[in-house]
C-alpha cells in the first residue's frame, strides 16, 4: 500500500460516523448490510448515512453491490488488511514480536 492510499483511508476513518459505519460493516461480515439497516442500527439519518457511505467508498474501504432493489454495502477486508499491514510493517523490527498474521483479519 502506498502512503497516499493509507492517508486517504485513515482520513475517512477519522470521522466518528464513518468509523461507526465501517465497524458496523466489519461486524456484518461478507453478508454486508443495506443502508436502511445501517441507519436504523446506528440511529443516523439516511442523508447523513449516504454522505458517509460515499466517503468510505471513495477511500476504498467499503464496496457497494446492487441486489434487486437494494444496495448492499460491505467492508473491503482486503483493503482493511492492507492498511493494517502498512501500519504494522515495521512493528517489532528485528525482535521476536507480533506476527503480521496475528494483526490482520482472517475474514
Amino acid at each position: 500500500m502506498k502512503a497516499q492510499t493509507a492517508i486517504k483511508a485513515l482520513a475517512a476513518l477519522s470521522q466518528a460516523h464513518r468509523l461507526r459505519i465501517f465497524r458496523a460493516l466489519v461486524v456484518a461480515g461478507r453478508t454486508g448490510s443495506t443502508p436502511s439497516t445501517i441507519a436504523k442500527r446506528l440511529k443516523v439519518s439516511p442523508a447523513t448515512l449516504s454522505f458517509h457511505l460515499k466517503e468510505l467508498m471513495n477511500a476504498g474501504l467499503i464496496t457497494q453491490e446492487r441486489s434487486g432493489r437494494n444496495l448492499i454495502y460491505r467492508a473491503d477486508f482486503q483493503r482493511m488488511n492492507d492498511l493494517l499491514a502498512y501500519l504494522t510493517e515495521n512493528c517489532c523490527r528485528g525482535e521476536k514480536g507480533v506476527e503480521l498474521a496475528q494483526v490482520a483479519c482472517g475474514c
